[in-house]
């Protein structure tokens, strides 16, 4: 027996190559037990003299197959080495994984990341924080965030989202990296491509909306602004009609504008920087700009003042509809009849008590007999509360009616020809 450094090297011979992975295997598997048998298929001849040496058995050439018992390999390494095979199998490396330790470790880790992740308030609260994080655990993201040893992320996704929800509705929007800063101490942990941590946030917001998550740089801001975080104050803005206001500098241009009947944006960064109060009774919006474009071009100056949702609203949208409804305007909302415009009317209608104009369900089967279009409603169907019928009807007639589809009407409206009265 010897115990030189020549004993163990010669295990890193070829000969020995399978038979040791197949060895190491078995320990893995089994917790480091010595017990069953390994095998080789279709030996080499150095690799059949190997295994008769060890075995004292003879094999002959035309054997497929070679089989050896692990405490007869195990056996005749200590004879040789005077060490365990687990220590050959080391020396050689890399060290045994005992893969059922690992995966009780494993479970252990997932339960009590679960189990910290549970006791946020936002767990027995909102639905939507448990899907997200059912979610998590079903498709392997807190399996590979354990795994990369970056466990904390999901702790400080939870701090982001604890701080979003705990804001008073009324709070002012707060900037990306601000957000960032206050929750994880670096103002740029929350950009993209910074890890998984923005993902893991954006993820749960888009659970928290009921949408999925879109990939791209404006499908982002878009989310982050549903829940007024500004990801670029000069990116978010929004498109006016008529909307004369006090203030100096942006105040002043919209007055001008309204002056001579042309549209406007404004951004968000103006909205921040150059404060304005806006004191109109009414206002009315939309969600197509084609609906502003023509007013603007139809109307021009005689045009009712019209903010423009495009699409979906912005932060500077809802920064800019709270001014108005802070003075005391009220707001009316016409959009598209299909399903995502009436989740947008009952959004509006909670947040600032709008008023559904033109929305009704005798304006949306107008809308079907006058539109050629036969688009089929998708999505989820929605509850229209301000007219309980529009929603049975939209579900019956299962056709999308889309704003510049019913321009016409809604221009009638205005015209000075036509009564103020507010359908």
């Amino acid at each position: 027996m010897t115990t030189s450094a020549e004993a163990y090297e010669r295990y890193r011979g070829p000969e020995f190559r399978r038979l040791l992975a197949a060895a190491r295997r078995s320990l893995e598997r089994n917790g480091g037990e010595i017990t069953g048998s390994i095998g080789l298929t279709n030996p080499t001849t150095a690799e059949r003299n190997v295994v008769v040496g060890i075995t004292g058995a003879y094999r002959s050439a035309d054997v497929r197959r070679l089989t050896i018992p692990l405490a007869a390999l195990e056996e005749s390494v200590r004879n040789v080495t005077g060490g365990s095979l687990r220590s050959v199998l080391e020396r050689i490396g890399p060290e045994l994984r005992f893969r059922a330790d690992e995966r009780t470790t494993l479970d252990q880790a997932r339960q009590e990341l679960r189990a910290e992740a549970e006791t946020s308030p936002l767990h027995a609260a909102h639905s939507w924080y448990r899907e997200w994080l059912v979610g998590l655990a079903y498709d392997g993201t807190i399996t590979g965030l354990i795994n990369k040893n970056d466990a904390h992320i999901l702790s400080q996704a939870i701090h982001v989202l604890e701080y979003l929800h705990s804001r008073p509705s009324d709070s002012p929007p707060v900037m990306l990296p601000a957000l960032a800063d206050a929750t994880t101490g670096d103002t740029k942990a929350l950009n993209p491509g910074r890890g998984a941590l923005p993902t893991l946030v954006l993820r749960a917001l888009a659970t928290a909306r009921g949408i999925p998550l879109e990939s791209g740089a404006e499908a982002r801001r878009e989310l982050w602004d549903t829940f007024d975080v500004i990801v670029d104050d000069l990116a978010s803005r929004v498109l006016v009609l008529n909307l004369p206001a006090t203030g100096q500098g942006l105040g002043q241009w919209l007055t001008d504008a309204a002056l001579y009947g042309t549209p406007f944006h404004i951004t968000l960064h103006q909205l921040i920087t150059l404060p304005i109060a806006i004191n109109l009774p009414t206002v009315y919006i939309c969600e197509n700009p084609a609906v502003l474009r023509r007013a603007a071009g139809e109307l021009g100056k005689s045009s009712p003042p019209l903010i423009c949702a495009e699409g979906r609203p912005s932060t500077a949208f809802h920064r800019l509809a709270r001014l108005i409804t802070d003075a005391g305007g009220t707001l009316h909302y016409h959009g598209d009849f299909d399903w995502p415009g009436i989740e947008m009317t009952n959004q509006l209608r909670t947040r600032y008590q709008a008023k559904p104009w033109r929305m009704s369900a005798a304006d949306y089967l107008s809308g079907v007999r006058s539109d050629s279009d036969h688009v089929q409603l998708g999505g989820k169907p929605q509850g229209t509360p301000w007219d309980q019928e529009l929603a049975e009807v939209m579900e019956r007639e299962n056709r999308a009616v889309y704003e510049e589809a019913v321009t016409d009407t809604l221009l009638a409206d205005w015209s000075p020809s036509i009564s103020e009265e507010i359908h």
